[in-house]
């Protein structure tokens, strides 16, 4: 979860209430700040294992427990994320969440399991599609809803050196306060540009704008922009490094985030 530090609503640029319109128009919860990735439609090859190490370091956040959840400023969160490639177009992954902060030492956060399928590359779409499910369990001093399903389908698509791709997830609690709510809506964007063959630079956003029934007034969703870094190293690693600026005061104010994976021939 992503959320603001300060007693005020934090200003909100016009540009960002634009691109809000736009994902929002008629035509929370954001991603955990444990695993901050926007995904690509590409499941782990079949008899591959992928881990990754998801680091984030909340550098400006909240400073008091709310609702009974620890604050997250100066909160570091690790996650080791272990995903297995079943099948052409199916692979599952599981994650384990930590994390530390000063005063608290280092806790276990909970685990989540994540099914994931995708579109066959025989099929010839014209973008890639795949479909995750992400089901687990997170302690009540990290989250009020101890357990939660997300569902989030994939869309992407590679164009030249341009690259984009879209998470519209749905998220329902299970066992909290928001299980009242129903499915919230938690939509995540990134786009890049290839600079080099080893080097893409890009944007990634989360939301949280609430139940897909009536969102949330703006001060209390969660909208979070992150610039960051693709390191194309070799075909086997994943290195990604953003930092992200919150705009609501319902949303971390700066996080810092990096990925680490490699893809294991076994």
């Amino acid at each position: 979860m992503i959320s603001c530090a300060g007693s005020g609503p934090c200003r909100v640029p016009g540009w960002v209430l634009a691109v809000s319109i736009l994902l929002f128009s008629p035509t929370a919860k954001a991603q955990d700040n444990y695993e901050i990735q926007v995904y690509s439609y590409d499941t782990v090859a079949p008899h591959h294992t992928m881990v990754e190490l998801h680091s984030n370091f909340t550098a400006e956040g909240s400073t008091t427990a709310q609702d009974g959840v620890a604050p997250t400023n100066h909160a570091w969160h690790e996650t080791i994320e272990v995903t297995r490639g079943i099948t052409p177009w199916f692979e599952t992954g599981f994650y384990i969440f930590t994390s530390a902060r000063r005063g608290d030492g280092w806790d276990w956060v909970g685990d989540h399991i994540r099914p994931r399928f995708r579109a066959p590359e025989s099929w010839h779409w014209p973008v890639g599609v795949s479909i995750s499910n992400e089901i687990g369990y997170q302690r009540p001093k990290f989250s009020p809803d101890t357990w939660t399903w997300e569902i989030r389908p994939i869309v992407d698509k590679q164009i030249g050196r341009w690259y984009w791709s879209l998470n519209p997830s749905f998220d329902r609690s299970f066992h909290g306060p928001s299980v009242s709510k129903g499915l919230e809506f938690s939509p995540n964007f990134k786009f890049s540009y290839d600079v080099t063959k080893k080097i893409a630079a890009g944007l990634e956003y989360y939301g949280a704008v609430g139940p897909v029934t009536g969102f949330d007034p703006l001060a209390d969703q969660q909208h979070q922009i992150f610039p960051t870094l693709d390191l194309n190293l070799a075909p086997q690693w994943e290195i990604n490094i953003g930092v992200g600026d919150g705009f609501t005061r319902s949303t971390d104010r700066w996080i810092v985030k990096w990925i680490m994976g490699y893809r294991f021939n076994f």
